[in-house]
């Protein structure tokens, strides 16, 4: 199953979790580049990569943002690289945000253990009100 599907089974009560963070893992994903490093926002003391699970994704987002007439950067990573090289090296906090522009699709794989690696998770150091780990969030 591929991961826009995961995420749709999810968001529907029947994915599975650990499923769709394997899906997300093996899959190629479309970051946009933009001022010369990855494109991302920030919201709630967390950097937000984003990422598209394809190009039609990407393009929605483009329009979304008034630059659907705009040729866009991008960089093709496995998820799984994305979360395991490029997360640790943004300062603080940070995850990835999937197909921002689907409001029924959209996917947030937050910077906790099981998702990041434990050096960087938020929940690394087990405070009791943690989420449980590798828990994604619909956005």
């Amino acid at each position: 199953m591929r991961l826009s599907e995961e995420i749709a089974a999810f968001r529907g009560g029947t994915g599975n979790p650990a499923r769709m963070l394997g899906e997300f893992r093996r899959a190629t994903l479309l970051v946009p580049i933009a001022d010369g490093g990855l494109m991302s926002g920030e919201q709630g003391g967390v950097r937000w990569v984003y990422a598209f699970t394809g190009e039609e994704a990407l393009a929605a987002f483009a329009r979304a943002r008034g630059a659907g007439d705009q040729e866009w950067e991008y960089l093709a990573i496995l998820g799984a690289r994305l979360v395991d090289a490029v997360i640790p090296e943004v300062a603080g906090p940070a995850g990835v945000a999937v197909d921002v522009a689907d409001e029924e699709g959209a996917m947030l794989f937050p910077p906790v253990v099981g998702i990041v690696p434990d050096a960087v998770a938020v929940d690394a150091a087990g405070p009791a009100d943690a989420e449980p780990a590798g828990a994604p969030h619909e956005r």
